[in-house]
């Protein structure tokens, strides 16, 4: 076989606080509002992303945790046809002398995630924000990337930049206007935690993409949210993160999370997202604020029963506490906090008292603990590639996931 041309990155995931939810053109992925994410760190939670081409390759290839997958999928031959246009066009634009014959070569694609997917965890956004990143770096293209990787998941675009990411909604018809942006950076707000409380790794039942048609045919509350809440929220957030205001970043980012699952349930026939324990969460964040009477923790859920909440390093260990306390994990000796380390506090029993739930044992299975981190990367270790010498995946794409790792489906 030829010598093999790869390159292995990866991407993060990034969670919204503004939503994005319906699109006004679906090949494109153009959305109906514009949307603001922070980008998790991948030291807890990304993408890894493998490309190689050959001469030798007789075909696209894409394996997705070790299995086979089907290459034709239109939003995945989307991203990889804009990539080689690209690359066709620098090379005729820019570097006529560039060799050429490369670019007729076929891919073989490996990736793997490290945390639920399709579970409402922005898998996709990841994956597809990976895959475009990667395949630029193969191809020599050097380009603004989130319009491409829009065309695999409209999320996907904020995943190409780390920290505090918004994509703006645009307003042209070839979609050419719908990018993201980088509010600030990773490093503006260091006292910033999160915390992904993973209530169930099962696959969603309704998938994002299914779900925002029908709420986009039937949902009267969504056009209300696009074209009169939306805009202002996307002001005053932006304003709350640049000035690190904790207390408005959170009830902006709580009456959003609200106002999504409103639409979902005000769609027809309705869409629930949530389950008892997603609820529960909701209420114990406001128990918590409300006793010490400042916002300390606030919520948002995306398409899944997942919560992830924000707070400020110096309130971490207590809140990681007060779930412990009211969702106690199973007692089989695998780690309910997974990532950056948390600190031991003891609970008051005022709080305890304050809160004043019902333990729900078991319905958090772990938490990831973590913080906003950089946009994709290359992996310059060659141990960490997911091709082996021949183009096929490695062993090490086929092993079991580790304990609370669900691989991609």
């Amino acid at each position: 076989m030829d010598k093999l041309n790869v390159v292995t990155c990866s991407a993060p995931v990034n969670i919204a606080v503004i939503k994005y939810w319906g699109k006004r053109h679906e090949e494109l992925i153009l959305p109906i509002n514009s949307s603001l994410s922070v980008t998790l760190h991948q030291d807890q939670m990304k993408t890894t992303t493998t490309v190689a081409t050959s001469r030798s390759f007789l075909e696209d290839r894409i394996w997705l945790n070790g299995v086979e997958e089907d290459v034709t999928h239109p939003r995945l031959q989307s991203c990889l046809r804009e990539i080689r246009r690209l690359a066709r066009k620098r090379r005729n634009d820019c570097d006529p002398n560039l060799d050429s014959t490369s670019l007729s070569h076929k891919v073989h694609i490996c990736s793997v995630n490290n945390f639920p997917t399709a579970a409402g965890l922005a898998s996709s956004a990841a994956g597809f924000a990976c895959l475009v990143y990667t395949l630029a770096q193969v191809f020599g293209v050097e380009a603004e990337l989130s319009g491409i990787a829009r065309q695999g998941s409209g999320s996907a675009c904020r995943s190409l930049y780390g920290g505090f990411v918004r994509w703006i909604m645009g307003q042209k018809e070839d979609g050419m206007d719908s990018l993201a942006q980088q509010v600030e950076p990773e490093t503006h707000w260091p006292e910033l935690r999160i915390l992904v409380l993973v209530v169930s790794a099962d696959k969603k039942a309704v998938g994002s993409t299914s779900g925002m048609q029908t709420s986009v045919q039937t949902s009267c509350l969504l056009k209300h949210r696009a074209e009169s809440v939306v805009p202002e929220r996307m002001v005053e957030m932006t304003a709350a993160i640049r000035r690190k205001d904790f207390a408005a970043f959170a009830e902006l980012t709580m009456k959003d999370s609200n106002q999504f699952h409103a639409t979902c349930l005000d769609t027809y026939p309705p869409i629930f997202y949530l389950n008892h324990v997603s609820q529960k969460v909701i209420s114990l964040v406001h128990r918590y604020n409300r006793h010490y009477g400042e916002t300390r923790a606030c919520y948002t859920f995306d398409a899944g029963p997942n919560a992830v909440i924000f707070t400020l390093q110096q309130h971490l260990p207590e809140f990681v506490q007060v779930v412990h306390n009211f969702f106690p994990p199973e007692t089989n000796g695998g780690r309910f906090v997974q990532g950056l380390l948390v600190g031991h506090v003891a609970l008051s029993e005022e709080l305890k008292q304050a809160i004043d739930l019902e333990p729900t044992p078991k319905g958090i299975s772990y938490i990831i603990s973590t913080k906003a981190g950089p946009g994709p990367c290359v992996v310059d270790d060659p141990t960490q590639q997911l091709l082996g010498s021949d183009g096929l995946p490695n062993i090490n794409c086929l092993m079991p996931c580790s304990p609370g790792i669900t691989k991609i489906k």
